[in-house]
């Protein structure tokens, strides 16, 4: 019985508490953006700076570099998906 009124009193709690889905959503969209954006600046500088340093093995590093960005893009493009989830949900 006491449980069943703990339950009653927690769903009247939730009924009161404003959504912020969309607060949430945009706040993780935006850092989302900002990550995959200083993020793939600094592989694309540390890129171009070790091509620089090291001509001969400029494949290797634009390979490496080139997984990375994807790496970054894929959670990047997750990230993106949870947020616009958590906006409609």
């Amino acid at each position: 019985m006491l449980l069943l009124n703990m339950l009653a009193l927690l769903q009247e709690v939730v009924v009161q508490v404003p959504n912020y889905g969309r607060l949430g959503a945009g706040i993780g969209i935006g850092l989302a953006i900002i990550g995959a954006g200083l993020g793939l600046g600094r592989i694309g500088g540390s890129m171009a700076e070790s091509i620089a340093r090291q001509p001969e093995a400029g494949g290797d590093i634009r390979g490496a570099g080139l997984l990375i960005a994807v790496l970054l893009e894929g959670a990047t493009i997750i990230a993106l998906v949870f947020a616009l989830l958590f906006l409609f949900l």
